[in-house]
């Protein structure tokens, strides 16, 4: 897991998400009511309503209107019982706002949770955040400050990549393992314990108590007619002082850039690991918004901004997390199993000089893209590609002079790995090439033009352990064992 800092607050704009930030490190329910109003009952109708009224989008990445998933658990609610799910499972590397709101502002979020419960009459809300992280201790001590220990429930998962996947939440609320489902069922139908359930994001709800307590009118007195409100952005890497940024949908990204301190180099990562890389030009002239970000050739997401330096190779950055990305998959599907270590692989012969880099990430990519059953091996492509228009020079500089002469200094954040992660060991006194293992594991392993393993820069994950024992035992030169790095 990374291990979770307070994260500094900065604004462009008014405080709405982060107000009382500045003087508390924590909002207690007292201190809460003093930044904030307490909000009266609302009917489904009204909720819908005003939600339609300014297009609030869910803030996870995929910007779903949270209006007609209300709408949808509504029209079950008079057969069924409901369910609230809030979506706290920030299993993205690079993202902190979620955390940051549960563990500073925690009654902010259960007031719009609540506000959904009451309208539609539902008797239990979930919080589902990472197991053992600062948000669940928080989130647990507000939900006791309120006496409302019978009615929301605190269940604290187990964080990875993919975990934030609403099928995957769901799955791991009901006490299953939290991997995608091979087929696609909205929450809405068939939630925590096969019941309707509202789920979104942390943000989402936060932003309901902001609506209710404004209304739609002074809610959209700033952003954008078609964004109004504002947002939350994790800003970091190379910058002086990272920080989760409230800002007004429209103002320059080169503002928050400015605000931060960043030490742009050759670009940045907008959007989070499956979100795209920008050129540092092209972020420059880049407008803070879902559409403002598309024109300028990238997505928003989840609101995460990370910022390359001048001294880190940045095909190197995208080799670290293209290897992350494919360990995190839930290896239910062949893209996941084979095409993303294959896609891997591509990133590193290019950060190593192989004039073929770039088609074969290409190709790589294009083998997984539309074909998953989840949206991870789209996302990790995505992620790829961009990289190659991105930083075309450094690739040019790979290409025919093996390299651009700096090194990867890991300004992408990644979990930090635990020191018994199993890893596949070669024992090279004893390999002869007989190629078995590449056999057995090829998600691990490939065979270079001689007919020797070559591994994985990456853990065994869970899903691929007994495969991996499989080949350590068949190795017919016992050059293989399961170790750590």
């Amino acid at each position: 897991m990374i291990p979770y800092r307070v994260s500094h607050i900065r604004r462009l704009g008014p405080a709405r998400l982060t107000a009382g930030l500045d003087d508390h490190r924590r909002l207690d329910l007292n201190a809460h009511y003093r930044f904030h109003d307490r909000l009266p009952s609302q009917t489904v109708d009204a909720l819908i309503s005003m939600a339609e009224e300014v297009d609030l989008r869910g803030r996870g990445g995929a910007a779903f209107p949270f209006a007609r998933k209300l709408r949808a658990v509504s029209s079950r609610a008079r057969d069924s019982e409901t369910v609230v799910l809030v979506n706290a499972a920030e299993g993205e590397p690079a993202s902190l706002k979620d955390k940051t709101l549960l563990t500073r502002a925690p009654h902010l979020v259960l007031e719009g949770a609540l506000l959904a419960a009451s309208a539609l009459g539902s008797r239990e809300v979930v919080i589902a955040v990472g197991a053992g992280e600062l948000a669940e201790a928080s989130v647990t001590a507000a939900v006791a400050e309120r006496g409302l220990t019978g009615l929301v429930r605190v269940a604290g998962i187990q964080e990875r990549f993919v975990s934030g996947e609403g099928g995957a939440l769901v799955r791991a609320v009901n006490g299953e393992a939290g991997l995608p489902p091979g087929r696609k069922v909205r929450s809405s139908d068939s939630g925590v314990r096969g019941l309707p359930t509202l789920l979104s994001n942390t943000e989402t709800f936060a932003q309901l108590a902001v609506l209710a307590e404004l209304g739609p009118e002074e809610y959209a007195a700033v952003g954008t007619v078609q964004e109004p409100g504002t947002i939350l952005l994790t800003v970091g890497g190379s910058v002086a002082t990272p920080a989760v940024v409230e800002v007004t949908p429209g103002v320059p990204l080169a503002d928050v850039l400015n605000l931060c301190e960043a030490k742009i180099g050759d670009g940045l990562l907008l959007g989070g690991y499956h979100g795209t890389w920008m050129a540092a030009e092209d972020a420059y002239g880049a407008i803070l918004s879902r559409r403002g970000a598309k024109e300028a050739g990238g997505e928003l997401g989840a609101g995460i901004v990370v910022v390359l330096g001048e001294d880190t190779c940045p095909l190197g950055e995208t080799a670290r997390v293209a290897n992350y990305l494919a360990a995190q998959s839930a290896g239910q599907c062949g893209p996941c199993r084979l095409g993303l270590p294959d896609l891997a692989r591509a990133c590193r012969r290019l950060q190593d000089g192989d004039p073929e880099g770039p088609e074969l990430i290409r190709r790589a990519a294009a083998a997984v893209k539309g074909r998953g059953a989840c949206f991870h091996p789209d996302g990790s492509a995505r992620f790829a590609l961009s990289a190659l228009d991105a930083f075309a020079d450094d690739v040019e500089e790979h290409r025919f002079h093996g390299g651009c002469g700096r090194t990867t200094k890991g300004v992408l954040p990644l979990p930090i790995e635990d020191a018994q992660d199993a890893r596949l060991v070669v024992d090279w006194t004893r390999c002869q090439g007989h190629g078995l293992c590449a056999h057995l594991v090829p998600e691990l392993v490939k065979l270079d033009r001689h007919g020797f393993p070559v591994f994985m820069d990456t853990g065994v994950p869970s899903w691929l352990l007994g495969e991996a024992q499989k080949a350590v035992e068949m190795c017919p030169a016992l050059a293989l064992r399961i170790g750590t790095k």
